[in-house]
């Protein structure tokens, strides 16, 4: 992209940038949380599906 950087001494080398990506990544996984479990009647419901799914009759 011409014009992404100012000029060469802008540029960070691989290392820097895997480590800002490294970290960047260990905060979201911080910042979010985990989805809820679904209710416990949805959650059998869901079950029985898939039991039938894997039955050939």
């Amino acid at each position: 992209m011409p014009g992404h950087f100012a000029n060469d001494s802008e540029q960070i080398d691989r290392r820097t940038s895997r480590s800002i990506c490294d970290a960047v990544g260990e905060r979201l996984q911080q910042s979010i949380r985990p989805e809820p479990r679904l209710p416990t009647h949805l959650e059998q419901l869901l079950n029985e599906l898939k039991k039938r799914d894997r039955d050939p009759h």
